[in-house]
């Protein structure tokens, strides 16, 4: 989607303008150009993974490195990518549909100053007190590892700032998605891994210490992405213009909205922050192993989940804010069958195929056979809960484009709480058992997204929101094309077993082909059932 033009006036997008803001295939064409770029994020956060997995493996410095910094992800993700898009795209809809362009600029200029002072301050405390903050999200370093708990508390003060500095990023990010110009913020997260494998390559050499190294990578990435964004929001006439007014109706009404939005995105984090937590007491490499199996888990996800979600956002608000509620119901609808029909195979192949794919990315350097090993049963955990957690982004937008951010948090709560039991339940006997107490921290992070799913599907429909259209026939065929291609891929990986005996390009050829087989053959099964014809359908039951 072109990032040209220019909107002079915010024209009403009411009847006929809202049933074309919410076509399939308008919200095809604008996810396959978000999950494009994407794509290409992703592959080179994988690049990325493959070099640190050479320099740093899962090593000390790693494990410092890589829990130093979820915490500036975590606290991003609350206050920009999550609670504060989730709040302040449907109002800005909601000022575009109704308002002036004025009345939009207004919007931009008064909540980019509200939000930089916030992220500013949050910055500044946790800075002056990293030690503290240090010792809360990882507590088991300074019981069993006290240099390493020191190191985390001098990374996590490098690579904070990059917490203000990717939000205001997300910020100008969200102004573009609700003007329909996705590329462009899916392009941006492009410079972070460009940045950390420049670090891993050029100054890992240069500092004593590699952690540090990456630290600095991050903190320059973070400049260049809020950077990046200016020009296009300029083409849109949204540059903002920071104007501090805490008492203009729409500031007041993102922060309503945001409060209890953050509360319902942060009962994801906490539970990731609480997997650190707890993985920081365990033997091993454990934050490192549930790192590089994490990435590999997320690459679906950050290619369809958050792609189709973060399309679907604007139109969904548009749509809501028109009084279409059959146009919004069929537009979650192909949301939701749209991310299933990628999760089912990309389940199915990391089931089948873990290790082999931990090994072509990441076996090598300071990276080391029994690392990837432990890895593979974390990305497996993972995997049971990889549809779930693409159901969940698109689910979640089902409530926040009707600007309903309560009920999610009810919802969330319940998760988070189903979470937290979940870690104990599965984590002590693993790791007493079998010494793979980093898979009870998985297990517990997919059950409990099955539980979050299910309930905010529950709730879309009791509330008569969501009419679910023909899914048992839809589910049907694509378990049939996911046996086809499991089946054929199975036979296949009989004959290559001894992947970590090979030469790095033996392992990317034949990964290589598994992943075309597989998709090729997969492809062809949901074609001859003419999966995405009907999916293209408007058609009801």
């Amino acid at each position: 989607m072109s990032e040209q033009g220019s909107d002079q006036a915010a024209p009403k997008e009411t009847g006929e303008s809202l049933k074309k803001g919410g076509s399939k295939r308008k919200l095809l064409g604008s996810s396959a150009v978000f999950g494009g770029m994407t794509l290409i994020s992703r592959f080179l956060g994988l690049a990325r993974d493959v070099v640190l997995a050479r320099t740093i493996g899962d090593s000390s410095s790693a494990d410092a490195f890589f829990l130093a910094f979820k915490v500036p992800q975590f606290l991003r993700r609350l206050f920009a990518e999550g609670a504060f898009a989730q709040a302040f795209v449907p109002v800005m809809s909601e000022y575009r549909t109704n308002g002036s362009q004025a009345a939009v600029k207004e919007l931009v200029d008064r909540t980019f100053a509200a939000l930089a002072v916030a992220v500013t301050l949050v910055t500044m405390v946790i800075i002056a007190f990293a030690p503290a903050v240090g010792w809360v999200v990882a507590p088991g370093y300074y019981v069993n590892a006290p240099e390493k708990a020191a190191l985390t508390v001098d990374l996590l003060r490098v690579t904070f700032p990059y917490l203000a500095l990717i939000s205001l990023t997300a910020f100008a990010g969200s102004v573009l998605n609700a003007y329909d110009r996705f590329a462009a913020p899916a392009i941006t997260p492009i410079f972070l891994n460009l940045c950390l494998i420049g670090g891993a390559l050029i100054l890992i050499p240069m500092y004593d210490e590699p952690g540090m190294a990456l630290a600095v990578s991050v903190l320059i990435a973070g400049v260049v992405q809020f950077l990046f964004q200016l020009p296009f929001l300029k083409r849109i006439n949204m540059l903002p213009r920071p104007t501090l007014d805490l008492k203009h109706e729409g500031v007041r009404k993102v922060g309503v909205l945001m409060l209890p939005a953050l509360f319902g995105v942060g009962v994801s984090q906490i539970n990731l922050l609480f997997d650190g937590i707890l993985a920081s007491f365990l033997p091993g490499a454990a934050v490192s192993w549930l790192y590089y199996s994490d990435r590999i888990a997320e690459l679906p996800l950050g290619v369809s989940g958050i792609a189709i979600a973060t399309v679907i956002l604007p139109s969904l608000s548009r749509i809501h804010s028109g009084g279409e509620a059959n146009q919004f119901s069929s537009t979650l609808d192909w949301g939701l069958k749209s991310v299933i029909t990628i999760a089912m195979p990309a389940t199915a192949a990391i089931l089948l195929m873990a290790e082999p794919m931990l090994v072509t990315l990441f076996q090598y350097g300071e990276m080391h056979s029994e690392g990837i090993r432990m890895s593979s049963y974390s990305l497996m955990a993972y995997g049971l809960g990889l549809p779930a957690f693409m159901l969940i982004k698109v689910l979640a937008t089902g409530y926040f484009s009707r600007q309903d951010t309560k009920t999610p948090v009810k919802i969330g709560v319940i998760a988070m709480v189903a979470n937290m039991v979940a870690n104990v339940a599965f984590v002590v006997p693993l790791h007493f058992y079998f010494e793979i107490g980093h898979v009870g921290l998985a297990l517990a992070t997919a059950f409990s997204a099955w539980l979050n799913a299910g309930l905010l599907y529950r709730g879309l429909v009791k509330q008569g929101v969501y009419q679910p259209s023909a899914w048992a026939v839809y589910l049907t065929k694509l378990i049939i094309a996911s046996l086809f291609m499991i089946a054929c891929l199975a036979v296949l990986h009989m004959y290559w077993v001894d992947w970590a005996d090979w030469q790095w390009y033996e392992r990317v050829l034949k990964m290589g082909v598994s992943v075309v087989l597989g998709f090729g053959i997969y492809s062809l099964a949901i074609f001859l059932m003419r999966v995405p014809q009907y999916l293209m359908s408007s058609k009801r039951d």
